[in-house]
């Protein structure tokens, strides 16, 4: 009896897993964020120094930081820490940052988006760091680790993933081979048939970011890259274009065509916002319904991005406060989850999960961070405020809480 009541137990446990873990056949009903996954510390296992915590990688100081949010450590074990000298506390205490290099740090980062329920992560995947980009030689290998690292933290939690392609910096004529080739190699690998990836109508779902006429691309290398993904018998995807948030009313020669060839389209909107009579800003939702019906007379799916809020005066050398646009608490946010929600939206694009360059992470964040520099915190709101927020957007999003204009949770 005591082994049978053990097996039952087991199976229970077993059960429940399955329960939580994410359905990855369709992007429908999902909240996925944007991950960099592209922090890396001294003596991590690619050991070249402050990669994205510093512009100069071998050494952090107040004048060098490229990022404007600290990282809450407090859950952090001492073996995903790394002491950044010089930096201390308002206590005394020592500062320590993180890597992505290290697998229990994105194992852990998982598991506050399955606490949080956040379905999972679009892994930002840029082309400079491939090996026909200009970094290539260096960083390949640590993107592939980190790749390697969501993987495992997706089967472990149940979330789901899908590649994202960034072309930003990627010299114009290596994009197109940069591209193929990388998506390539990840198949034959096998990565796309990983259970937890994300597919739709039996495809894997792969984004591409970048398609902004000021930038590196043109025409001809979007239509190359558009036919190659939708086309290829052996490696054809459920494309999803990253644009700018204008693409409706673009009229650079050619751009209009392409930009409705994509099976999903999404806008990056992060900066993007309104003021009203009183100086308040809100993030600019007002285009999103010509935008769908736009989307939807193509034959494309729309994805919304929502932000928590921006600041990025660490990374542009700008004086402290110079380009924050205001959290307010959390309603900067929680209003672009009410604006899809009253469009009968059913996914969105949280912009970002960890990215504390340019202030918009909703991973927990410190209020109190070191006192030799400026940061940005959560205004004194507990450091998962933000992951909360994200997890009760997601439920209105699918019906399952009722709508509210008003923030749905208290600190």
């Amino acid at each position: 009896m005591r082994w049978a009541l053990v097996v039952s137990m087991v199976l229970s446990v077993v059960a429940m897993a399955d329960d939580q873990r994410i359905d990855s056949t369709t992007i429908h009903g999902k909240t996925l964020c944007g991950y960099q996954g592209w922090f890396r510390c001294p003596g991590d296992t690619l050991n070249i120094g402050w990669v994205h915590w510093s512009r100069d990688t071998k050494r952090i100081v107040p004048e060098t930081l490229t990022f404007e949010m600290w990282p809450d450590m407090t859950e952090y074990p001492e073996e995903e820490q790394y002491r950044a000298e010089g930096f201390t506390y308002a206590d005394g205490g020592p500062a320590t940052l993180y890597s992505a290099e290290n697998k229990q740090t994105v194992l852990r980062h998982f598991q506050w988006m399955a606490k949080y329920g956040i379905h999972g992560v679009w892994l930002q995947h840029f082309l400079v760091g491939m090996p026909e980009g200009p970094e290539g030689s260096v960083m390949y290998d640590s993107h592939r680790r980190v790749l390697e690292h969501v993987r495992e933290a997706a089967r472990a939690t149940g979330r789901v993933w899908a590649l994202a392609f960034d072309m930003a910096a990627m010299p114009p004529d290596r994009i197109y081979e940069s591209i193929t080739n990388e998506w390539k190699r990840l198949v034959d690998a096998g990565v796309s048939n990983d259970d937890r990836y994300l597919h739709e109508k039996g495809l894997p779902v792969l984004m591409v970011w970048g398609f902004y006429p000021k930038q590196n691309i043109t025409p001809d290398i979007a239509n190359r890259i558009i036919d190659f993904f939708k086309n290829d018998p052996k490696y054809k995807v459920f494309l999803a274009g990253g644009c700018e948030w204008e693409w409706r009313m673009e009229t650079t020669p050619g751009w209009s065509a392409f930009l409705r060839r994509f099976d999903l389209i999404c806008p990056w909107n992060v900066g993007n916002y309104s003021v009203d009579k009183a100086g308040n800003k809100s993030a600019s939702t007002h285009y999103w319904q010509a935008d769908i019906e736009e989307a939807r007379r193509v034959g494309m799916l729309y994805l919304p991005v929502f932000y928590p809020g921006f600041s990025w005066d660490n990374l542009k050398r700008l004086a402290p406060g110079k380009s924050v646009i205001e959290r307010q608490g959390g309603r900067f946010f929680w209003k672009q989850f009410c604006a899809a929600a009253e469009l009968g939206l059913d996914m969105g694009y949280v912009a970002m999960f960890d990215e504390v360059d340019e202030g918009t992470a909703i991973h927990k964040v410190t209020s109190t961070p070191p006192v030799q520099a400026h940061f940005v915190g959560y205004d004194g709101l507990p450091s998962d405020w933000y992951l909360r927020l994200a997890g009760e957007g997601t439920k209105m999003l699918l019906r399952q809480r009722p709508f509210s204009n008003e923030l749905p949770v208290r600190p």
